[in-house]
């Protein structure tokens, strides 16, 4: 796999399949990188066919102490970029948490991190774990983090700099959560970008139910910037009930003036092999799951 040193969201990625691809592949990826990111610095790691994306929220001090907050399961992706995370991961066990937690601390202490950040990883079928990169930074996807253990991670990060030690503890999620990314795109048209005035926004609500979002009635959305809408998220005592309430506030949630991922979400969702927790991150290359016509609504 060669990735651009400022990479993110996807671009300045390639697969190398053989010599002969190298050069070529190296040329094109260092142009995107140079104009996605002014930087066309490159690396290289081990590709690994059918992983799972698996990532360790960790929090370190200037005291040199860490915690790790769990994991978050980000495969469910298109073209590299995240479409739905949950915590815990079905694929997950509690040995495999414990050392995926203690090599995101060590990774953390190497550095002598200071704030709240992620350690990705990509795991195999045989739950062997790689790792990644570091975000140095809160994701779109720390929401699920929050509400599975009840952390603010915004403070605990200001609370950091400020000072203030971290726990030191590490935590496992205390119900499950999962959150879907609604963009401003069209699926059933190659995921093109939507933007334009919303007419009509009403979002779900209920226990359990967070949404995340800056958008309303009247607000055009602009085709200059990354296309999210706003972020998803249900927590419930099991995934099985999460899944049930998911479904039930992606059909209430209402977005009228421009094409959004909500459909193929309600697909996504109602797929068997997904409601069994069995997907990785080639899920959407494996199942074609749009291939019938738009729904009406």
């Amino acid at each position: 796999m060669m990735k651009a040193t400022a990479g993110g969201g996807g671009k300045g990625m390639r697969v190398i399949w053989n010599d002969e691809e190298l050069e070529d592949a190296w040329d094109k990826v260092r142009r995107e990188a140079k104009a996605a990111f002014g930087n066309d610095g490159m690396y290289m790691e081990k590709f690994i066919e059918e992983p799972r994306h698996i990532e360790i929220q960790v929090a370190g001090d200037m005291y040199d102490n860490y915690s790790h907050m769990s994991e978050r399961d980000c495969s469910i992706q298109r073209r590299h970029q995240k479409l739905v995370e949950e915590t815990p991961s079905p694929f997950m066990t509690a040995k495999l948490r414990k050392e995926m937690g203690e090599a995101a601390k060590k990774a953390a202490a190497a550095v002598h991190y200071e704030g709240v950040g992620t350690v990705e990883f990509l795991v195999d079928k045989n739950r062997n774990f790689y790792f990644m990169e570091m975000n140095t930074r809160i994701q779109v996807e720390h929401t699920i983090t929050e509400e599975a253990i009840s952390w603010d991670l915004v403070k605990e990060q200001i609370k950091i700099a400020s000072g203030v030690k971290v726990s030191g503890k590490d935590y496992k999620p205390q119900v499950h959560v999962m959150q879907c990314r609604i963009n401003a795109e069209d699926p059933f048209n190659d995921w093109r970008p939507s933007p334009g005035t919303i007419t009509d926004y009403h979002q779900p609500g209920g226990h359990g139910v967070r949404v995340d979002t800056h958008v309303y009635s009247g607000y055009t959305i602009p085709p200059n910037y990354d296309s999210m809408i706003s972020k998803l998220i249900v927590y419930a005592r099991s995934r099985e009930e999460v899944i049930a309430k998911m479904q039930r506030a992606l059909d209430e949630y209402v977005i009228e003036g421009v094409k959004t991922t909500i459909p193929f979400h309600q697909r996504l969702l109602s797929h068997p092999e997904f409601i069994k927790g069995n997907f990785t991150t080639k899920f959407l290359e494996e199942y074609d799951i749009l291939s019938n016509e738009e729904p009406a609504n």
